[in-house]
């Protein structure tokens, strides 16, 4: 990619940092079958025996832009699991351990999409019955009195039993101190971590450094996640890959000069930002915002009956493509 120096550094500081512990599913083995992968893939060309399941589940997370850290540990992930069960058929011991996890970064990296797609993989290789993810926050979880909380968390733990129980701004438990019912919450969870170590995952998320400092809140937790997953921000080009996948997902397209401008606004927005950069979310409300700018533009240019071309209904167009005020552009 030829995006800017500041995104190669951006990415250099977001480098992934990967521990995996991993339990087998016993089960017969199949055939070996490949999976069709971008040529751009951390995964691409690599061989998956196992349920066309799988297959599906790869794809769904290859159609994601970059990632490169995290597919390569979904391949990991299927990778041990396989040979767990080779192990398992030919008499090894292989036993059964824990897949809790830390994702950390900035808003819009896709670390909710990616807890979707690991709750699929690991209910599609026998390890989670269910699959389904549960998402909460400091709310849902923190109770308003002594002993609420605890009966909160147990509640959600049991609906996440046969899937994962994905906290988002996980750190926001630990920042009211010694008296507040967050810290109650964290020890509940840390119980249930142990009481259903193979019922259930556990997946905390937040910003990295928060999320740093909160895994020093309580001196079992760091231990307890094998699992720790950086999401770094996005790249100009990887952005405008996504860009360019939502509006054709809604059937829309950018004239040249509309994609010149995006293009320098997120160069721009990512260097000179004071606030953590939300990625896909923030592309994702600019172009929503386009399309709302571009319907104003078409009744006014095209008074009822007369009624736009299949062209002028697609195209956006620089005048349609505006931003908040801090970003200095119009």
């Amino acid at each position: 990619m030829n995006g800017r120096m500041s995104d190669s550094l951006s990415a250099a500081r977001n480098s992934s940092q990967i521990n995996v512990v991993l339990r087998q599913n016993d089960g017969p083995t199949s055939t070996v079958q490949q999976i069709p992968i971008a040529a751009s893939s951390s995964i691409a060309n690599r061989a998956f025996p196992g349920q066309a399941q799988f297959t599906e589940v790869m794809q769904e997370l290859d159609r994601m832009i970059g990632l490169d850290n995290v597919k390569e540990l979904v391949y990991e992930i299927y990778a041990l699991l396989q040979v767990g069960q080779y192990r398992s058929s030919a008499g090894l011991h292989s036993s059964a351990q824990v897949y809790h996890m830390i994702f950390k970064g900035n808003p819009g990296t896709g670390k909710t999409t990616v807890a979707r797609i690991m709750a699929k993989l690991f209910q599609t290789m026998g390890v989670l019955s269910k699959g389904h993810l549960i998402e909460v926050e400091r709310a849902d979880l923190v109770g308003e009195y002594i002993g609420h909380t605890a009966i909160k968390t147990r509640e959600l733990v049991k609906k996440a039993l046969g899937g994962i129980l994905f906290i988002d701004e996980a750190y926001s438990l630990a920042r009211g101190g010694e008296k507040d019912f967050g810290k109650e919450a964290i020890d509940s969870l840390v119980k249930s971590m142990e009481d259903h170590k193979n019922s259930f995952i556990l997946i905390l998320a937040g910003y990295s450094l928060e999320m740093e400092q909160f895994l020093l809140t309580n001196p079992g937790l760091p231990s307890r996640f094998a699992i720790q997953l950086d999401f770094a921000d996005y790249m100009v080009d990887e952005l405008m890959q996504i860009a360019d996948l939502m509006t054709k997902e809604r059937e829309y397209t950018f004239s040249n000069a509309a994609e010149m401008k995006l293009r320098q606004h997120l160069a721009s927005e990512k260097m000179t930002s004071l606030t953590p950069f939300s990625n896909a979310r923030y592309v994702r409300n600019i172009i929503e915002r386009a399309m709302r700018h571009q319907a104003v533009r078409l009744l006014q240019q095209h008074p009822h009956p007369k009624q736009p071309s299949k062209q002028d209904l697609m195209q956006l167009r620089p005048e349609d493509i505006r931003f908040e005020k801090k970003a200095g552009l119009f």
